[in-house]
């Protein structure tokens, strides 16, 4: 993964994040993706941290989105990794978060692992 390739995910992750377009932003993601957050236990209530596949992503999303109907993303930062990509972001409830994001060969997120704290982007980076 080079600079262009992540900021170009980056770019079209946070911009469909910020206008709801769920579809959009699962066209990212392939079809047996992982995601595992802590916030699909604040969101869902269910006491496994980990969401499997589009359908499962597609229905926590909109809880997500039903609990923070003003959810607006800002991007702090973008780190390309080996077939992954780090943002790191201001999130809600005055999070900052950091998602590492797995590529498959196809180039689409298959596993996502997200992190949150409380904070502003330089106490987040210290």
């Amino acid at each position: 993964m080079d600079a262009h390739g992540a900021e170009r995910i980056a770019d079209e992750w946070i911009n469909a994040w910020n206008v709801h377009d769920l579809e959009r932003t699962l066209s990212l993601h392939s079809d047996g993706v992982t995601l595992v957050s802590e916030m699909v236990r604040s969101v869902t209530g269910c006491e496994e941290p980990k969401v499997f596949g589009k359908a499962a992503l597609r229905a926590y999303w909109r809880q997500g989105l039903e609990h923070f109907p003003d959810l607006r993303f800002r991007l702090i930062g973008v780190y390309p990794g080996s077939q992954s990509v780090v943002l790191l972001y201001h999130a809600v409830a005055g999070l900052v978060g950091a998602e590492f994001m797995r590529l498959d060969a196809d180039g689409k997120i298959c596993e996502v692992h997200a992190h949150y704290r409380r904070g502003d982007a330089t106490s987040a980076a210290a």
